[in-house]
């Protein structure tokens, strides 16, 4: 018997209380904005727009992105209401899918996208503070990593439900499953009593404070750490987002009916990589560092578009995806980690988050507008191969520019060194 209590007591030190709540969060929002992914463009092919009316659309919802990412970020950083503020914007998010499901026309999908954007502008940056809240500096790796396993997992079931219900009722279902599924995503946000937690964990209030707090934004500006990354991170979307929209309205034209449940697949297929994956990029990040990481996973992006540009059978490229799951593994970790590195000093960790979002909007809206264009003139193939230089250049700017983050002497002296060759 007294060997089982220490058992007892480093499993209650490892996942204290409170955490299963932040794993229903991240589960739940996850699986109902898997509707506004691949299943759009799919959605909206079928109610008849162009490949050019699509492209309209996404662009301005990444736009609208782009406009809200820092002042969300900001806002979080600020608010001391950040539950409401994340509940309003999860709910706000499930008001435009419920929009999108019963008014398929112009103005009233422009609106809801716009809607969805803004919403999540608040999500992400959100989600992040209340995850600093519970677990402070000392565990954030290891955290993140089980958020985005636990999103991962959500994905992948949202995306199976959806494929069924598109399969079996119709592509509107979808939409209405998104709406659905933020429900539990509420309730999973309300079981969370952030300041409790760090009640408990008293000796880590003072990194999470510190990465809240309110430093100097010019000085994080200034970072040519986070000027670098900025550029990878806006690199890594170009080269990723508009991968899966273009191929699912080729892959709508040539399936048909069977559409539904092979973009599923495509959602279903990297999700599973992630959530087996996701832990264990936490940690090696705190053994081996960040950048090593990020290499791996940004090696992956062109070596995935180019095989969608050489490979003409949609079922052959299910097994491709799995390349996406390991960008996804590294990526979902590394941002709000690198960013948590970046702000240890200067803090505004949520901020920095924003203006990181706002990098990677800009990088998708590009994407989608850059690869609906030449899809248009050239075809697909040649906005496949587009995207892959966009890769290879992020691989370059990884290697040659971004320096080490991870706390700690050798891991300075290391990013220094490579920040040389920059």
């Amino acid at each position: 018997m007294p060997p089982a209590r220490p058992a007892r007591r480093r499993a209650a030190t490892r996942h204290p209380p409170g955490q299963l709540g932040l794993d229903w969060l991240n589960g739940f929002v996850a699986a109902f904005r898997t509707a506004f992914g691949a299943f759009m463009p799919a959605y909206l092919a079928g109610q008849g727009w162009t490949q050019a009316q699509i492209g309209f659309v996404l662009t301005a919802e990444t736009v609208a992105s782009m406009l809200t990412q820092v002042p969300g970020g900001a806002y979080v950083d600020v608010t001391r209401h950040r539950r409401l503020v994340l509940g309003l914007a999860i709910a706000g998010a499930a008001l435009a899918a419920l929009v999108i499901a019963a008014l398929p026309w112009r103005l009233p999908v422009l609106l809801a996208l716009l809607v969805h954007a803004v919403a999540g502008s608040i999500i992400a940056p959100g989600i992040a503070a209340v995850t600093v809240a519970m677990v402070g500096r000392r565990d954030l790796g290891e955290r993140l990593g089980r958020n985005v396993r636990f999103a991962s997992i959500g994905s992948g079931a949202g995306a199976a439900l959806m494929g069924l219900a598109a399969s079996l009722v119709s592509e509107r279902a979808v939409f209405v499953l998104a709406c659905l599924l933020a429900i539990p995503a509420v309730w999973a946000l309300w079981t969370l009593h952030p300041r409790r937690q760090r009640r408990r964990r008293g000796g880590e209030v003072a990194a999470t404070d510190a990465m809240e707090s309110h430093g100097s934004v010019r000085v994080l500006l200034a970072d040519r750490r986070m000027q670098v990354f900025a550029a990878c991170v806006t690199l890594f979307h170009f080269s990723s987002a508009a991968l899966l929209a273009v191929a699912a309205a080729e892959i709508t034209r040539r399936a048909g009916l069977r559409a539904g449940a092979l973009i599923a697949a495509f959602v279903i297929v990297p999700q599973v990589l992630v959530a087996l994956a996701s832990p264990l990029v936490g940690r090696l990040a705190e053994r081996i560092g960040r950048r090593p990481l990020l290499v791996v996973g940004f090696a992956s992006l062109p070596l995935r578009a180019a095989l969608f540009a050489m490979v003409e059978n949609p079922y052959l490229l299910v097994p491709v995806q799995l390349l996406e799951g390991v960008a996804a593994a590294v990526f979902g970790v590394m941002l709000p980690l690198v960013a948590a590195d970046l702000t240890r000093e200067s803090g505004r960790y949520t901020l920095a988050l924003g203006m990181l979002g706002l990098a990677g909007a800009l990088g998708a809206a590009l994407s989608t507008t850059v690869a609906g264009l030449v899809a248009t003139a050239w075809g697909v193939p040649a906005a496949f191969w587009t995207l892959t230089a966009a890769g290879v250049v992020a691989v370059a700017l990884v290697l040659l520019a971004m320096p080490e983050t991870r706390p700690g002497g050798a891991a300075r002296r290391g990013g220094q060194a490579w920040w040389r060759l920059g």
